[in-house]
């Protein structure tokens, strides 16, 4: 980018340079060639529109820049909240284990003991329970995750900023 607007101002200056002088030319020599002006004013004229063409490629290029800019942003973002999904689900699920492992060690002890406690049964089953679930709810955020990117790689590659400008 910083390419073409250097060229562009070069491009302005010498347009300027020019223009000043065709200027001087018609204005200081009364007998200077009418052909040789003419022709002058014609470069000039094709300069001018090889600067305006360059500032309509310039214009589409920040124009492509921007799109693919806010796209890029916008994967990220979701990317971002699939993760952040994700890292829940995964301090639910090591939440869940700990319990699980708690009520077991209360389990194996009272076993241990002799005593057979049903609450202490109930608690382990609930424990493995919310240990099911959780590891549930990571599978279904993992895949919500790599679903996520796997949409943004099948929706197709970003435009080339170089191409058809």
């Amino acid at each position: 980018m910083s390419e073409i607007e250097e060229l562009e101002r070069r491009i302005t200056a010498a347009l300027d340079r020019i223009g000043r002088s065709a200027e001087a030319m018609g204005t200081e020599v009364s007998g200077a060639d009418p052909a040789e002006v003419a022709e002058l004013k014609a470069e000039l004229e094709a300069e001018k529109l090889a600067s305006a063409q360059l500032e309509e490629r310039n214009k589409k290029m920040r124009e492509k820049y921007e799109e693919a800019r806010e796209t890029l942003e916008a994967d990220l973002e979701r990317q971002r909240e699939a993760t952040a999904t994700l890292d829940v689900e995964m301090q639910r699920m090591r939440a869940a284990n700990e319990q699980l492992r708690a009520s077991n060690a209360a389990l194996r002890e009272a076993n241990e003991q002799g005593v057979g406690d049903a609450h202490l049964i109930n608690k382990a089953m609930l424990a493995e329970l919310e240990g099911l679930r959780a590891a549930r709810a990571v599978d279904k955020a993992e895949v919500a995750a790599i679903a996520e990117t796997i949409g943004a790689v099948l929706t197709g590659p970003l435009p080339k900023l170089e191409e058809d400008v």
